[in-house]
C-alpha cells in the first residue's frame, strides 16, 4: 500500500512540475510577443525600399527634462566622507 502511495505522489508531483513549467513558458512567451512590433506588408515594403524600419515609441524621451535633472543632480552638494 505504501509503495502505491509514493508512486501516485511522485506522479502527481511530476504533473504539477510540468504544469508549472508550461505555465511559465507560455506567460514568458506572451510577454515577449506583446513587446515585439507587428510586421505587416506595409512595414516589409518600407524595409525593402529604405533598408530600415522606424517605429514610434510609446513615450518619446524629453531631452530637456533629462538635461535639467542631470544638472540638478550634479549641482547637489555632497557630504564628504569621514576620515578616521
Amino acid at each position: 500500500m505504501l509503495p502505491l502511495f509514493w508512486a501516485l505522489f511522485g506522479i502527481a508531483l511530476a504533473a504539477l512540475t510540468v504544469a508549472a513549467g508550461l505555465s511559465v513558458h507560455f506567460r514568458r512567451r506572451q510577454l515577449i510577443a506583446s513587446n515585439l512590433p507587428v510586421l505587416d506588408d506595409e512595414a516589409i515594403d518600407t524595409i525593402v525600399e529604405t533598408g530600415e524600419l522606424v517605429v514610434d515609441e510609446d513615450e518619446p524621451l524629453d531631452l530637456d527634462d533629462i538635461d535639467e535633472e542631470e544638472d540638478r543632480f550634479w549641482s547637489e552638494s555632497w557630504d564628504e566622507a569621514d576620515e578616521w
